[in-house]
Formats: structure tokens, sequence, C-alpha cells
């Protein structure tokens, strides 16, 4: 259920609130994406957790789709389509998206285990390596 309610719920309040408040910000800090469809070319608004990095210029996105099978439509769009918005804390800001791989990936994931140890549990209910976004301001 908390799949499917969750990012409603957050996409209602986000647009109620001109992009001020997410729920799910109360447990993690969040973003809403607006990235293009990868089949459809049309915007699709996605909210999700997400793991700030210093400076503020850069956020790491986490494709866990609450460790179902698949993964989250939004990572097939951010592939297809790199560019793309992120509304956080108000601000619309451009950002262009760099899926991590090898090393680097490794290194962001024992990260995001510090940040939020229940990714591991999504991990071990998937066999898909679970994908990480850096998505930095343009």
């Amino acid at each position: 259920m908390a799949p499917y309610v969750f990012p409603a719920l957050d996409r209602a309040v986000h647009r109620l609130t001109r992009g001020k408040v997410l729920l799910s910000a109360q447990l993690l800090p969040g973003v809403v994406l607006t990235s293009t469809g990868a089949k459809s070319g049309l915007p699709r608004r996605t909210p999700l957790a997400c793991m700030p990095e210093d400076g503020g210029d850069s956020w790491i996105l986490v494709g866990s789709n609450f460790g179902r099978p698949g993964h989250p439509a939004w990572s097939h769009n951010l592939l297809a389509h790199p560019e793309a918005r992120v509304s956080w804390k108000g601000q619309d800001i451009p950002v262009t998206a760099r899926l991590l791989e090898g090393a680097e990936r490794a290194a962001a994931w024992q990260a995001v285990l510090a940040f939020w140890p229940p990714y591991a549990a999504y991990q071990a209910r998937v066999e898909r390596e679970i994908r990480l976004f850096r998505i930095v301001r343009r």
C-alpha cells in the first residue's frame, strides 16, 4: 500500500503548498523529480526520498522501488533523458542525472546505507542491483 499511497499524497500536498511541503520528508529529505518520460516524452512528476550531498548542489536518488522486483519508471526516464528538474525546499532546480557505477556506486551505496539503513533490506529482497543516481544542479 505504501508504494501507492505515499507518492500520491506527496504529489497532492506538494502541489497545494506550492512546493514547500513533502509529507515523506518527515522521515527522509525529499525532492519532487520532474523527468521526461522515456517512451512518452511527457513530463513525469515523482516524489522521491533523497540524500543531499555536501554543498547543496547535488543529491543521491535511490531506485529502491520499495524493494519491488523492477526498477522504478523514473530511473528509466533519467537513463533516457538525464536533464530534469527537482523541487527542493520550494525551489525549482534544473539538474543533470548520472547513473553511478563501479567504485563510485559502491562508495555512494555505503553512504546511503549509513544515511538510511532500511535500504539494505530492500536490496536483500530483490535480485537486481538498486540503481543510484547523482543529480547535480546545472
